[in-house]
């Protein structure tokens, strides 16, 4: 959250906030010394770094989850790297990142963040069509993914350690692809879901 804040705080102009978000996050990740943790102290950095040193601070972050499984925060560094280096005039550059980006975002659903890097894409010259297919059953990618998972015997807890989600969330998503399917419980999913997957493969 603290990395969020940053973010946050930067996009409104709130320095004295990011600093103090800044701050407290680089006394916890240097504790925890994980990649994931130091990856992002390294965007934070870049985000209120000066013009000299962001550069080094954002691609650290990247090297940083690209050893990790976190493939969403991997996105997001590329996303506010591919903003920096736009508005830079560095457009080329821009672009490998933000396509990234966005094709990391739309593969996970995270429909917000693809939208965002989209326009960012068409800043630069560059189009990247909606992906908007629907998936199995008519559910989105994320919902399909949490299906899945729970289909293979997933608790919520499990599933939303492997998502970096909320349990709460992972039951909205229960939630939403139940209605979408016509059904009540994790059986009847394994139930509609396997044979068309079996089908596919």
């Amino acid at each position: 959250m603290l990395a969020d804040l940053v973010e946050a705080a930067v996009r409104a102009d709130d320095r004295p906030q990011a600093m103090a978000a800044f701050e407290r996050l680089a006394e916890r990740a240097p504790a925890s010394g994980t990649p994931w943790a130091l990856g992002l102290l390294a965007r934070a950095a870049a985000l209120l770094a000066g013009e000299d040193d962001a550069e080094q601070y954002y691609e650290e972050s990247i090297d940083l989850f690209g050893r990790t499984s976190v493939r969403t925060e991997l996105a997001r560094s590329r996303l506010v790297y591919g903003e920096w280096l736009r508005r830079r005039g560095r457009r080329a550059d821009a672009r490998d990142h933000l396509r990234t980006a966005h094709d990391l975002f739309a593969d996970m659903g995270a429909n917000g963040f693809a939208e965002r890097a989209r326009a960012e894409l068409l800043a630069t010259g560059e189009s990247a069509r909606k992906r908007t297919a629907p998936a199995e059953g008519g559910l989105t990618p994320q919902e399909l993914q949490v299906a899945r998972l729970a289909i293979g015997g997933a608790t919520n807890a499990e599933i939303a350690t492997r998502l970096f989600v909320t349990a709460s969330t992972v039951e909205y998503h229960l939630n939403k692809i139940f209605r979408k399917l016509g059904i009540t419980s994790r059986r009847q999913l394994a139930q509609v879901l396997r044979p068309q997957s079996e089908v596919g493969g």
